[in-house]
C-alpha cells in the first residue's frame, strides 16, 4: 500500500510540476517544452508502474482473507428488447396513419374521431398489463408503457391522452386492484367491444395539490358516499368506470366508481389544450358505492395501494407524452428551416436557429434518459420517486421552451393553423399544472 500511496503521489507531483513548467515564458523562449513532456511522461509512467504493483499486492491480500471492495452496480441499459421494438414499431405505424390524419380536424372540432377509441382497441394496448387468467397478456411493463406513450403522442399530444385513459385504469386496476375488483372489471377491457374508462384526480382549484384533495370519501353500512368536482377528466362522458381519487380517513385512496351509479354527472369544459380528448367536469353528488369500491381494499402489504407511486407514475406518462409531441416538434421543424430561405439562404445556416435546433435535440435526449431511468426503476420493483421528480421538473421547463420555440422558428406562420406548432404549444402547457389521469 506505501508503493501504491506513493505512485499516486508521483504523479501528481509530476503533472503538477509539468504545468507549471510549461506555463512559464521562459520554456517558450528557449524550446523546452519537449523535455518537460518528457520528464513528466517517464514520471507518470512510473507513477502507474508503482500502482499497479500496489493493486497486485492488494489483490494477492484478498486472496489471504481480506475482504475485496464490492463489484460495481451494473450500467444503466438503454436497449429495447425485441418485444419493446417490435411493439414501438407497431404503435408508430399505427400512430403516423391512423392519429396524425386526424389531429388537426379533431382540435378545431375539439372532438373525439368517431371510430378512434374502437380503431386503437385493435393494438391491445388494454391487453398488456391484464393477468392472463383474465384474458390479458400479463405483461405489466412502465419501460413498455412509456414507450407507447411517446410513440402516440408524437402523432398528436391530446389523442394519445384519450386513447391511453382506459388503459391507465387497466394498469391501475392490474398494479393495486384486489382479485374481486380484477374478476369484476378487467375481463370487459378484453372483449371486442370497447370498455371506456378513465382516471379523475385533478380538482378545479388554483395551485392544485394533489395530496389535498376536496374529494371525501365516507364509509356507510353498505359501502362508501362520495362527493366532489373532479377537472380534465378525458373521453366526453363516454367513460363506463372512473377510477376517483378521494381522501378517506385521513389518506388518499382511489375508488372504482360506474359511470352509471346514481349522482354521477359530466360536464363538458374545453381547456386551451388537450381539445379533442373531449375534455370536462366530473361531479359527484353523493354517490353511493359498494364495498368493494375502495382500491386495493383487503390486498396483503405488498400489494397495497401506494399514492406516491401513483402520482410518479401519472408525472411520467406525462413526460412520456411531452417526449413523443417534442420529438414531434423537432422532426418537423428540421426539413422546413433548411428548406425555408431567407436573404438567399437557408434559414438554418442561421446560428441562432441551428443552435436553437440543436438544443432541442440536446433537451429531449435528457428529458428521454431521465423519463426511462425512472421507469426501468419502477418496473424493478425499486424507490424512483426521486427520479420521477427530477424527470418531471425538467419535462415541465423543456418541454414548454421547445413548444415555444417551435412557434418561434416557424415566424408568422408559427401562430396560424396553417402548422401544427401553436397546437403543440397548447398541448404542452397542459404539463405544469396536470397532476393525474394517466397510469405507467
Amino acid at each position: 500500500m506505501a508503493s501504491f500511496s506513493f505512485g499516486m503521489k508521483l504523479q501528481g507531483l509530476a503533472l503538477g510540476l509539468a504545468s507549471r513548467f510549461a506555463a512559464h515564458p521562459l520554456v517558450r523562449k528557449y524550446g523546452l517544452a519537449k523535455p518537460a513532456e518528457k520528464i513528466a511522461y517517464i514520471s507518470t509512467k512510473k507513477g502507474f508502474q508503482l500502482i499497479q504493483k500496489g493493486l497486485a499486492k492488494k489483490s494477492q491480500g484478498n486472496k489471504n482473507g481480506i475482504k475485496a471492495l464490492p463489484s460495481p452496480p451494473p450500467l444503466f441499459d438503454l436497449t429495447l428488447t425485441d418485444e419493446q421494438q417490435m411493439i414501438r414499431d407497431s404503435v408508430k405505424s399505427f400512430a403516423e396513419h391512423n392519429i396524425r390524419p386526424l389531429a388537426l380536424a379533431a382540435d378545431e372540432q375539439a372532438k373525439l374521431p368517431e371510430s378512434l377509441l374502437q380503431d386503437s382497441q385493435e393494438l391491445g394496448l388494454n391487453y398488456f398489463s391484464i393477468p392472463e387468467s383474465l384474458g390479458g397478456a400479463g405483461q405489466l411493463s412502465p419501460m413498455t408503457s412509456v414507450l407507447v406513450a411517446e410513440d402516440l403522442a408524437w402523432a398528436d399530444f391530446s389523442l394519445a391522452f384519450a386513447i391511453l385513459a382506459s388503459t391507465s385504469v387497466t394498469n391501475t386496476i392490474s398494479r393495486w386492484g384486489n382479485k374481486t375488483q380484477q374478476a369484476l372489471w378487467l375481463p370487459k377491457f378484453c372483449t371486442e367491444t370497447n370498455f371506456n374508462a378513465a382516471i379523475a384526480l385533478q380538482e378545479p382549484q388554483p395551485l392544485f395539490n394533489s395530496d389535498l384533495l376536496t374529494t371525501r370519501a365516507k364509509q356507510s353500512r353498505k359501502g362508501y358516499i362520495l362527493s366532489g368536482i373532479k377537472s380534465l377528466v378525458p373521453l366526453a362522458g363516454q367513460a363506463e368506470l372512473y377510477l376517483v381519487a378521494a381522501q378517506f380517513k385521513g389518506k388518499n385512496e382511489l375508488f372504482l366508481v360506474p359511470a352509471k351509479a346514481k349522482g354521477v354527472s359530466f360536464t363538458s369544459t374545453p381547456a386551451m389544450g388537450l381539445r379533442s380528448a373531449e375534455v370536462g367536469t366530473l361531479k359527484l353528488d353523493k354517490v353511493i358505492l359498494d364495498k368493494d369500491a375502495l382500491l386495493g381494499s383487503g390486498n396483503a402489504q405488498y400489494k397495497q395501494f401506494n399514492y406516491q407511486q401513483f402520482i410518479d407514475s401519472s408525472h411520467l406518462s406525462w413526460c412520456a407524452m411531452a417526449i413523443g409531441c417534442c420529438q414531434s416538434a423537432l422532426d418537423y421543424l428540421i426539413p422546413y428551416v433548411n428548406e425555408r430561405f431567407a436573404f438567399g439562404e437557408p434559414i438554418s445556416h442561421r446560428q441562432s436557429v441551428a443552435f436553437m435546433i440543436a438544443n432541442m435535440k440536446i433537451e429531449i435526449e435528457s428529458m428521454r434518459l431521465l423519463v426511462w431511468k425512472a421507469a426501468s426503476r419502477f418496473e424493478r420493483g425499486e424507490d424512483f420517486h426521486r427520479n420521477a421528480f427530477l424527470a418531471h421538473h425538467l419535462c415541465m421547463e423543456k418541454s414548454m421552451e421547445i413548444g415555444t420555440n417551435a412557434v418561434q422558428l416557424l415566424g408568422g406562420h408559427g401562430f396560424t393553423k396553417e402548422h401544427p406548432a401553436e397546437r403543440w404549444y397548447r398541448d404542452l402547457r397542459v404539463l405544469s399544472i396536470i397532476n393525474g389521469g394517466l397510469q405507467l
